[in-house]
């Protein structure tokens, strides 16, 4: 039913796709959330020649596949046909993508020649270090988050309880009813590739073993709020706070967990502390308990947490698409709580449906 289901971002790439050339489109999210699918909607919908690539698997040089890709989307625009799309899938595996990807875009916008040009990929840290390195102000990002309730619940007829337990990964879906299969996606799919290619290939993560440590951590304490201290004596190597800050930023850049900081009107002591830790997708979260998955649900106390967890991620979520930040608050004075309420009411108005 996912290829039948049409996210928002679809209509959002097809607009762009549509419009006269102005940017590159640059879809960016976390592994396995449809951008492929989506794409390849955009491409049926649309009413120009398209060519879709994708860097995956290719055994070739890949600059040298990567021209010649670009070049044959060029050859496309005819007479009768003066525009093309060229789409690029997977560009991150592509060394030194954006500077090739510079040159030719701004080849053809010297030349006058309509080609547009979407690019994705699974590695969303790459992604964006590619596009300010070489790519400033030709390009823009469109945010393809992890899905929710209501998207899952259309597309795959989700009940609640199956969208806290297995979250809203789209892919997973028709593994819900064989637990074994399901475990053995999240961990080969989702979980694994983006630490070991997303994160821990890409950046300079000096400890790995301690960022699983502190993303299964992580997970198991989803929803609650835990110092860095409190991180550190749970953990063997723990290093110091600022190391497990920052690694906590990578991991929730890549879309599995971040540590949303506590409201203060003043910036220093907002960013000095205690992170609520909130997964970007319950199905992370039932991925690491130990037992029977649905034993979550039995548990009120894991299940309160899920529950935290899903508006979380939710919030999350749109503000990579709405352009906000969220933050956690308790007891604070009325007047910051007015100053809240109002932001926050200016800021999810009418869009928070799980």
């Amino acid at each position: 039913m996912v290829n039948a289901f049409k996210r928002a971002v679809v209509q959002t790439l097809s607009d762009r796709a549509s419009e006269p050339r102005r940017f590159l489109q640059a879809l960016v999210g976390p592994r396995q959330t449809g951008k492929t699918t989506a794409i390849k909607q955009v491409m049926e919908q649309i009413k120009i020649p398209a060519h879709y690539v994708s860097a995956d698997d290719v055994m070739i040089s890949k600059q040298d596949w990567l021209r010649s890709q670009w070049q044959y989307a060029r050859s496309l625009i005819t007479d009768t046909n003066k525009t093309a799309l060229l789409v690029i899938d997977e560009i991150q595996n592509i060394l030194q993508w954006s500077t090739i990807v510079k040159a030719y875009w701004d080849e053809d916008t010297w030349q006058e020649r309509d080609l547009r040009v979407i690019i994705s990929g699974s590695a969303p840290l790459l992604l964006q270090s590619g596009l300010a390195e070489s790519l400033m102000g030709r390009f823009e990002i469109i945010h393809n988050t992890h899905w929710g309730f209501k998207e899952v619940k259309e597309a795959f007829d989700y009940s609640l309880e199956d969208f806290l337990v297995y979250g809203g990964y789209p892919g997973a879906a028709k593994l819900i009813d064989d637990r074994s299969r399901w475990l053995d996606y999240m961990s080969n799919s989702i979980i694994e590739p983006t630490l070991q290619r997303d994160v821990i290939g890409l950046e300079s993560v000096r400890k790995p073993a301690l960022m699983r440590s502190l993303l299964i951590l992580g997970l198991m304490y989803s929803g609650r709020e835990i110092s860095y201290r409190k991180i550190q004596g749970q953990l063997d190597d723990a290093g110091n706070t600022t190391t497990l800050a920052h690694y906590l930023q990578l991991l929730g850049n890549a879309g599995l967990i971040s540590g949303i900081q506590k409201y203060d009107t003043k910036a220093l002591r907002s960013r000095s502390s205690t992170p609520r830790l909130i997964a970007h997708n319950t199905g992370l979260i039932t991925a690491v308990q130990r037992g029977d998955i649905q034993s979550s649900l039995i548990a009120p106390e894991l299940r309160g947490h899920l529950v935290e967890s899903a508006v979380g991620a939710y919030l999350l979520s749109r503000s990579k698409i709405e352009n906000f930040e969220v933050f956690w608050w308790r007891g604070l004075e009325i007047s910051q709580v007015r100053i809240s309420r109002l932001s926050f009411e200016i800021q999810i108005r009418g869009s928070v449906n799980l």
